[in-house]
């Protein structure tokens, strides 16, 4: 697996490029920033196949619907829980003063915990990781050993759920019960900071002991 993190907007979130040997490619959490996004993936000369979106706050999917307008691909998450955030994201816009972003619903909700979505060379496990959105989703990719988790675990943290329709327990009955049982070698890239593995958080994450 080729990955690319790369960080947009004011709020670093970290969007991730991934392609495989035959450069067909995906691109999960796309922030903002588009144009910067847009040349990236023409100077690779990739085969983009799907936006993949972990859930529906502005700072993940703030440039989405133009990536899908210039690559003309589908947007696949995250589940339906989270329709209100996409309905919301014109409001989400002048709340935190980045840039405005009109409603759009992805393509595809991915609903059914545990289906599989195939990219180039690539499986991806879809678990429903609820508790900093209702909807939240993580694509775990068992081969290559990387989990692509949004803002549900950090490096030594994990996500808010000070926003609406979030939820504390929630959050940590998602790391616990679904994310822990992961291997401990497994990569996990955060919506922003810093990459970790399972095993580390299991036995260091403060919020988590």
């Amino acid at each position: 697996m080729n990955i690319e993190i790369i960080p947009v907007t004011s709020f670093q979130q970290n969007c991730s490029l991934i392609w495989d040997d035959n450069k067909n490619a995906a691109i999960i959490d796309p922030g903002g920033e588009a144009p910067k996004l847009i040349k990236r993936i023409e100077a690779l000369e990739l085969n983009l196949q799907a936006i993949l979106l972990t859930h529906g706050h502005l700072d993940h999917v703030g440039a989405a619907a133009k990536l899908k307008a210039r690559f003309d691909v589908p947007i696949s998450g995250p589940h339906c829980a989270d329709e209100f955030l996409f309905d919301s994201l014109p409001q989400q816009s002048r709340q935190f003063g980045l840039f405005e972003v009109e409603r759009f619903l992805p393509d595809q909700w991915l609903n059914k915990e545990g289906e599989k979505l195939n990219i180039g060379a690539f499986e991806f496990e879809i678990l429903h990781l609820p508790g900093h959105t209702p909807g939240h989703i993580g694509f775990i990719e068992h081969k290559f050993k990387i989990a692509f988790s949004g803002d549900v675990l950090f490096h030594g943290s994990i996500g808010r759920t000070d926003f609406p329709q979030g939820n504390h327990q929630d959050l940590l009955d998602s790391i616990r019960n679904k994310l822990f049982p992961l291997q401990d070698d497994m990569v996990v890239i955060a919506g922003h900071g810093p990459y970790t593995t399972i095993g580390r958080e299991k036995q260091s994450n403060p919020y988590l002991s």
